[in-house]
């Protein structure tokens, strides 16, 4: 491997930050009890756990801790929101909205719901990856129990007009009678924007909310769902009587008391980390267009996470692109972690229109706090010949030229 070690692939995973390990150790170490236990060392363990609930319920701005729900993961909470709520309110109708750009823990879920017998509307988005709200408007119909749109998207990182969406939600919901059918729920998956926007539940208006720690430098292993209060799920994991019968399995407190500092650390200096990390962006977007042909940016004109740069590369092969970059010591990736190694074209560009030839040419950059200039400029020094090399021996860049 030749040069620096730039790791530019933060929506896949991040570093687990120090203050999280520091928040951590205590629970891994001393303060050991499961937290269902009667005596003096599982009610201390008891006690961190409620804590930390009280100060992840504030961060969120819910109205109370009993809201929170943790669990073991970003798909683990988009599981519970979705299967939970679908069987929960099956007697009140038996309709579902999303999007076809959501990320696989969302759409293979409502495949699932579908084989169960509901009936799951996939709304479009344009050519920039966002979805028009009155397409969720016009979708909505008696039946329809949930509504489920991502707050960004995983690989070209769109964000969703989830406000606007949350009104017509609130909207239909005056019209409905607590009669055959009942209201809507709106749920997001905002796995990629915590710590990166706001996620104020009641600014967004949404019932449940997905987060998974390890997007944000908190540990792997533990996510959780946000519920709004009166919002009916039920529980898919079986077993105890843990998270108020909504999520069996012992707590892990260690990793929970991580997420909670993780999430803490990255709100507190939000604002001024998204302006760097969009400045860093920019540099290598305008960079990466003015060097090399043939390029372009998906979702350019769309608003967008500061850190996530979807490219496209035409007549050569992401995946090429992806194990050569790593060669030179750079990390990125054609797309969603939890799709790598498919022959498939992105169902995101797909949805966008993007041509799925060129989209087999697409990779993503996503930028984290590690990221410096000097890491922009060694990939600008790098990828033009790597990308020239690749070309070179492309059957469609011969095809090209001919």
């Amino acid at each position: 491997m030749q040069g620096r070690k730039v790791y530019l692939d933060h929506s896949a995973t991040t570093q687990l930050g120090k203050e999280a390990y520091d928040a951590m150790k205590p629970f891994m170490e001393d303060v050991f009890g499961n937290a269902s236990s009667i005596h003096s060392y599982g009610q201390e363990a008891k006690k961190h756990l409620e804590n930390s609930r009280e100060n992840f319920a504030k961060l969120l701005n819910a109205e109370s801790p009993e809201e929170i729900i943790f669990t073991g993961s970003g798909t683990e909470s988009d599981n519970l929101a979705l299967k939970g709520a679908a069987f929960a309110n099956r007697d009140k109708g038996n309709h579902i909205i999303t999007s076809s750009i959501e990320h696989h823990a969302v759409l293979n879920t409502c495949q699932y719901l579908e084989k169960q017998g509901f009936e799951v509307t996939y709304v479009p988005v344009d050519g920039n990856g966002t979805v028009n709200p009155q397409d969720v408007r016009k979708a909505i119909k008696k039946e329809t129990i949930l509504v489920s749109i991502m707050h960004a998207n995983n690989e070209v990182g769109t964000i969703q007009p989830i406000k606007e969406i949350a009104r017509i939600i609130s909207a239909e919901n005056q019209t409905r009678f607590t009669g055959a059918f009942g209201g809507i729920y709106f749920h997001t998956d905002a796995v990629q924007t915590a710590g990166k926007l706001p996620v104020d539940v009641q600014e967004l208006g949404v019932d449940l909310m997905s987060l998974s720690a390890h997007k944000f430098y908190g540990p792997k292993g533990v996510g959780a769902l946000y519920r709004r209060s009166g919002t009916r799920i039920q529980p898919i994991i079986h077993g105890g009587h843990h998270e108020r019968n909504l999520r069996a399995g012992t707590e892990n407190i260690a990793g929970i008391s991580g997420m909670v500092k993780a999430l803490e650390t990255s709100m507190s200096g939000m604002e001024k980390e998204q302006k760097r990390l969009s400045a860093l962006k920019e540099k290598l977007e305008k960079g990466i267009l003015e060097k090399i042909p043939y390029t372009s940016v998906n979702g350019a004109s769309a608003k967008r996470i500061a850190g996530i740069s979807n490219i496209l590369f035409q007549f050569i092969e992401g995946e090429s692109l992806v194990v050569s970059l790593d060669m030179r010591g750079i990390a990125c990736s054609t797309g969603s972690a939890c799709a790598s190694g498919s022959t498939e074209p992105s169902h995101v560009l797909k949805a966008m229109c993007v041509d799925p030839a060129l989209a087999q040419g697409a990779i993503r950059f996503s930028l984290g706090k590690a990221n410096s200039e000097k890491d922009i400029d060694y990939v600008l020094k790098v990828l033009p010949d790597i990308v020239a090399k690749l070309r070179e021996i492309s059957p469609l860049w011969k095809t090209k030229r001919q």
